[in-house]
C-alpha cells in the first residue's frame, strides 16, 4: 500500500431516496451511482416487468450480499491481511470465497502498488462523489480497479455505466491526489469460475460523464456547470 496518502471519510445523508456525499469544505454531491441511475431505469424496469418484482428483488438481493463479501476478500488479500481468523471467517461463505480465489488466481498477478482502497472521493469539478474500490497499477499503469460478480459473462456493452464510474473516479483521485490516472478496469468474475477483464481510457468516457451529470442536474434543477475537460476546471 503507497503511503502519504490521506482521503478523509465522507458523511453521507439520503435526499429524496438518493444517497449524496457532505465533503470538509460542506458541499453536497449526489453519488455518482445516482447520477447515473437513470442510464439503467427502462432495462431495469422491463426485467422487473418480465421476472416479477419478488424474483428481481430475491436475485438483486442475492447478488448485493455476494458482491460484497467477494470485495471485501479483494480489500483484505490487497491490504496484505493474512490473518488464520480473517481467512477463516471469509472460507464460511463458500460460493463467494470460491468467486475470490478465481479473480485472485487469474487476475491478481497484474495488480500492484496499491495506492488506495475503499476510498470516499469526490470532485469540485464535477460535483459528484462516490467510493472506490480500488486505485492501484495495473498491468503496469495507474488505474481505477472494480470489481464485479456476476452470474454469467458480461458483455462490453453492459458495462458502460462502469466505465463511465471509473472515469468519474478517475477524475476525482486526480483532485484530491494530484496523480493522473488514465486507466479504468473492470474484472468480472462469475458464478461458474469464468474472469473477464475490461480495459478502458478514462478520456473516452468523460462526455458521457458530462452529459449524464448535465441531464441529472436538470431534473433537479440544479444550476449547471460549463465543464472544460481539456484544462480540468468548471465554471457556473
Amino acid at each position: 500500500m503507497i503511503d502519504n496518502l490521506d482521503f478523509p471519510v465522507l458523511k453521507t445523508k439520503t435526499v429524496d431516496g438518493k444517497r449524496h456525499y457532505v465533503t470538509p469544505e460542506g458541499n453536497e454531491y449526489p453519488s455518482i451511482n445516482t447520477v447515473l441511475s437513470p442510464r439503467n431505469k427502462e432495462g431495469l424496469m422491463k426485467w422487473r416487468k418480465r421476472v416479477g418484482n419478488d424474483v428481481a428483488n430475491h436475485i438483486a438481493n442475492k447478488a448485493a450480499v455476494r458482491g460484497t463479501k467477494v470485495h471485501k476478500m479483494c480489500e483484505d488479500w490487497l491490504n496484505e491481511d493474512f490473518s488464520f481468523e480473517t481467512w477463516e471467517k471469509h472460507k464460511k461463505d463458500f460460493l463467494p470465497y470460491h468467486l475470490f480465489n478465481e479473480l485472485k488466481n487469474q487476475r491478481f498477478e497484474f495488480i500492484t502498488d496499491v495506492y488506495a482502497q475503499e476510498i470516499c472521493l469526490y470532485s469540485d469539478k464535477y460535483r459528484v462523489a462516490g467510493r472506490a474500490d480500488c486505485i492501484a497499477n495495473y498491468q503496469h499503469q495507474l488505474s481505477v480497479i472494480d470489481f464485479k460478480t456476476s452470474t454469467s459473462e458480461r458483455t462490453d456493452s453492459w458495462n458502460e455505466n462502469y466505465y463511465i464510474q471509473g472515469a468519474a473516479y478517475a477524475e476525482m483521485f486526480g483532485e484530491r491526489a494530484g496523480i493522473l490516472v488514465d486507466q479504468v478496469v473492470i474484472l468480472v468474475v462469475t458464478e461458474d469460475g469464468t474472469t473477464q477483464e475490461f480495459i478502458k481510457k478514462k478520456h473516452d468516457y468523460l462526455p458521457m460523464l458530462t452529459e449524464s451529470i448535465h441531464r441529472w442536474e436538470e431534473k433537479n434543477e440544479i444550476p449547471n456547470f460549463n465543464i472544460n475537460n481539456d484544462i480540468g476546471v468548471a465554471t457556473a
